[in-house]
């Protein structure tokens, strides 16, 4: 059985940080039900402007139910979901979630056992809690940039949300200990800020761990930190361990990218392939392992796909599901 088997969370969350907190959380088998604007859902369904191709593995075994937040008939109807719910994890600023009446204060005043995470830019007190951004500006003021590259992965969103599953998993324990729920505070800039205690590639460059073009214009990796890696990759290139990373590039543009891994077949040497995403699912370690993300067979929702089924499970009859839809509510 699944960790959170029997566990279900309410999903109020916009865009990448919730969405990816909460599929952690669903692939350790809890039952995340995503309450979205029936006007459209969650923006990350349409981003930039047209279908995403980012919500369908983020979401990916999911439940959805339509619920208009800022309509004044919502509350009785997530007051209706909350008592069959173990978490409620919301991504707004701080005074957006009150106008809404989803902070943790409203809601655990009412549901005590509620686990009620919030996951904001700056986090629910300081001088920014309010001010606009996102994770490159939460990387530019973590210290993170390298002007003028723009940055790799979005790491403050994805910390934000592994903080975030880690504090709500902990609660759940905490919860079967004391049967009191608990407020879990995130900050996505808090997040990017944990990343600058790390060294980056950049940190570590040299010539023994580098990337390397070859003569068909395909690319290396070499990570041989290891002085026993980088004596093995020398020997292999018949160069001197105080070869440079000048050498080493003059070296492996001599040859096709396919030639060159045949050449250190067998090599104990940390020198991979650099692959483009259209490539990666063929790995065969990839293949073997079943490891791609978000091929496990379980789609996302449609928008509402659930709405019926959830909220006649929570106690709204046909009848007021019919005056929530004629007003617009859900």
């Amino acid at each position: 059985m699944p960790p959170l088997e029997g566990i279900r969370v309410l999903d109020l969350t916009r865009l990448l940080p919730g969405a990816y907190a909460t599929l952690l959380l669903a692939d350790l088998g809890a039952d995340v039900i995503k309450v979205e604007d029936p006007r459209g859902g969650d923006t990350m369904r349409t981003l930039r402007g047209g279908p995403s191709s980012y919500f369908a593995p983020l979401n990916r075994g999911k439940r959805s139910v339509t619920l208009d937040l800022r309509s004044p008939d919502a509350a009785a109807v997530l007051d209706a979901l909350i008592p069959i719910a173990d978490v409620l994890v919301e991504s707004f600023r701080p005074s957006t979630a009150r106008r809404l009446g989803v902070d943790a204060a409203a809601l655990r005043a009412r549901h005590p056992r509620l686990i009620c995470a919030s996951i904001s830019g700056f986090g629910l007190s300081g001088p920014y809690t309010e001010k606009a951004a996102h994770d490159l500006n939460y990387q530019a003021l973590a210290g993170l940039l390298r002007p003028p590259a723009l940055p790799g992965p979005l790491i403050g969103d994805i910390g934000s949300a592994q903080q975030a599953a880690l504090a709500i998993a902990a609660a759940l324990v905490e919860r079967s200990r004391t049967g009191d729920g608990s407020t879990i505070e995130i900050s996505i800039h808090e997040a990017a800020l944990a990343w600058s205690i790390f060294p980056t590639t950049g940190d570590l460059a040299q010539a023994r761990y580098n990337i390397y073009e070859t003569s068909d214009g395909r690319w290396l990796a070499m990570g041989g930190l290891e002085a026993k890696f980088w004596a093995g990759f020398c020997e292999r290139l018949d160069l001197p361990l105080t070869a440079t990373e000048d050498h080493v590039r003059a070296r492996l543009r001599t040859r096709t990218h396919d030639a060159w891994l045949a050449h250190f077949e067998g090599a104990d040497v940390c020198l991979t392939t650099i692959y483009g995403p259209e490539e990666i699912a063929a790995d065969p370690h990839i293949v073997a392992r079943g490891a791609m993300p978000g091929r496990d067979g379980r789609p996302a929702p449609a928008l509402g796909a659930d709405t019926d089924t959830l909220l006649e499970a929570a106690g709204i009859d046909a009848v007021q599901r019919a005056q929530l839809r004629a007003a617009r509510v859900i």
